[in-house]
């Protein structure tokens, strides 16, 4: 008797939910940490007076280690055990979590958002295999709708909660908001996650297939970081995007070459599951990277602080927590195809409202454009989950959960990085632009820096100090307006990427109607 069959005795039926249950509150542990920081970016930038695209590196460093790490699910769970692994991943991440509350600089709290990226990678992929393992293929469908109900609603309350920590403490406080469900976590873990299948000698680790992977990743993601501050063509910037090119080309070679790859590419020999794969990348890459660019906005350009910020983002995750479950029975009946390009539809919209956002944008504005986007989202995620998974024979489901965990965090990470990139040159692109217009010959601006002069006058500011202060007056507003019109450039961009993938979609359906 394998050890999920032990527990099914043991349990019953009931065994599925307690093992849905056990899955979901290790992974709100992993998740809350991965857009909660997102509300103490400002703070983390002021504390150590450091840049966005070196702050970014905070968001980066975690989705770059958690996209590294989601291909040694399958490794693990054949090594260990689900149960060891689980619990092992979890105790990383709380170290992590530690590490990033007391970090005295950017350096160490980086290196600690590394550390608890790579236990989240783990744990995510996880769960999913589990899932697939206990409910039976017309159930798992409606089973990733339950389990996603968690997966979402954290992200969607731990900004909140983490506003709430910042203000009233301090953003050190937000890492140690995932530590009690990973706590809690691995006490269910032990009770509830079966233990290792396998028999005989433990396979080995594709130590080659990690370091090419590792290298790629870091070197591409860091020479896009810097490239804006160092210059595009600079030596050191060239020579890491070479490096990175060769590294995924090495790791390509590896994989194919390898007894026991770490990614097996026969998934890819499945066109279903190849269109769901670049589905999951650009859901990944918008998805994130909206997450990153929302928050940012209406901290730094609408004076938010950091709880009303985590409050916008609410009401988005408690609608999906109806739409999930719905969504999740839907897929077990409905072409995979109608949901997804549904969703991406829905999504796309409400980034193409959120593109026209400005100063005065009001708060229940933005809350319904973000509520409109989870709804995308939320008939989206399972859907794609679950049909990516069901195409493939059994003993390919674990390799491809977390090919498809790692594809999508990939995109994710692609997402945030390039964002922050675009949003640092746009809004300089727009500065410039601006900048250019605001001469003695144009009547507006003259008429501006009047009455801002004659408001000053009044104040009781000397006469020589009146049109410098207007004139810094005007810059700051140019600097605002620039910003602005950066972050209207990035939704368009977000959109343009959801609409995108209604390309792979479609593909996904064709290939999925032949079968």
């Amino acid at each position: 008797m394998s050890s999920i069959e032990a527990l099914f005795a043991r349990y019953g039926s009931s065994y599925r939910w307690f093992a849905t249950g056990t899955v979901m509150v290790a992974t709100i542990a992993v998740v809350l940490s991965t857009t909660i920081v997102n509300v103490a970016i400002p703070d983390v930038m002021g504390a150590f007076g450091i840049s966005q695209v070196q702050a970014q590196w905070i968001s980066t460093g975690f989705l770059a280690a958690m996209t590294a790490t989601m291909l040694l699910a399958d490794w693990a769970d054949k090594a260990f055990g689900q149960r060891a692994t689980m619990i092992g991943a979890l105790v990383l991440f709380m170290v992590g979590s530690v590490l990033g509350g007391i970090a005295p600089d950017e350096n160490i709290l980086t290196f600690a958002r590394v550390i608890q990226g790579a236990a989240a990678g783990v744990v995510q992929p996880l769960a999913m295999i589990l899932l697939f393992q206990v409910f039976p293929p017309d159930q798992r469908g409606a089973a990733m709708g339950i389990f996603g109900i968690g997966v979402v609603l954290a992200p969607a309350l731990g900004p909140w909660i983490g506003g709430i920590l910042i203000d009233s403490f301090s953003w050190h406080f937000v890492f140690y908001l995932g530590i009690p469900f990973a706590v809690l976590g691995i006490v269910l873990s032990n009770l509830f996650l079966p233990t290792r299948t396998q028999t005989g000698p433990r396979p080995g680790f594709d130590w080659g297939g990690m370091a090419l992977l590792s290298l790629f990743l870091a070197t591409l993601l860091n020479a896009l970081t810097n490239a804006q501050r160092q210059g595009w063509t600079s030596d050191p910037i060239l020579l890491q995007f070479v490096i990175a090119i060769l590294a995924a080309s090495g790791f390509v070679w590896w994989e194919i070459t390898s007894k026991k790859p770490m990614l097996d590419l026969r998934l890819f020999a499945s066109l279903p599951f190849s269109a769901a794969s670049l589905v999951a990348f650009i859901m990944g890459a918008g998805l994130f990277g909206s997450t990153y660019l929302l928050p940012l906005f209406v901290q730094t350009i609408q004076g938010l602080t950091p709880t009303q910020a985590g409050l916008l983002l609410m009401p988005s995750g408690l609608v999906l927590v109806l739409v999930f479950p719905i969504a999740g029975r839907l897929s077990d009946r409905l072409p995979t195809g109608y949901l997804i390009g549904g969703g991406m539809l829905i999504f796309a919209y409400s980034s193409y409202l959120t593109a026209s956002v400005s100063i005065d944008t009001t708060f229940w504005t933005l809350a319904w454009w973000t509520v409109l986007s989870r709804i995308g989202l939320g008939l989206v995620f399972p859907s794609l989950t679950a049909g990516s998974l069901k195409v493939l024979p059994r003993e390919l489901v674990a390799q491809g959960s977390g090919a498809v965990n790692f594809i999508r965090q990939l995109g994710g990470a692609f997402g945030v990085n390039l964002l922050a990139v675009f949003l640092e040159r746009r809004t300089m692109l727009h500065a410039d632009a601006l900048t250019a217009t605001q001469t003695s010959d144009n009547p507006a601006t003259m008429d501006l820096l009047g009455k801002i002069a004659g408001i000053i006058r009044t104040a009781g500011l000397p006469d020589f100090q009146q049109i410098p202060a207007a004139i810094n007056f005007l810059s700051q507003t140019i600097a605002i307006q620039a910003n602005t019109l950066a972050f209207h450039d990035g939704f368009l961009i977000v959109t343009i990427v959801f609409l995108a993938a209604l390309l792979p979609t479609w593909l996904l359906h064709r290939a999925q109607s032949k079968r």
